[in-house]
């Protein structure tokens, strides 16, 4: 796997400015990719409903951490 700062973790953290979760995703990290997904998702839709509007603020934090995430990630080993 790719070290911090290669052009894999750009591309990563590319992939997840479009949707949150898919940098992770492409890097092999399932569970990661399922939680900055749903949890961003969640926040964006219930944020949608006017009634929840004070959830947008969470989604883009989670949303702006997956983007981070993905390109600072190291490979074990």
């Amino acid at each position: 796997m790719p070290q911090q700062g290669s052009g894999g973790n750009v591309i990563a953290a590319i992939c997840n400015i479009f949707i949150p979760g898919l940098g992770q995703l492409v890097q092999g990290r399932i569970l990661g990719a399922l939680m900055f997904f749903i949890i961003a998702t969640v926040c964006y839709g219930l944020a949608a409903t006017v009634i929840f509007i004070f959830l947008w603020p969470v989604g883009a934090i989670f949303h702006l951490w997956s983007i981070i995430d993905a390109a600072r990630f190291r490979s074990p080993g």
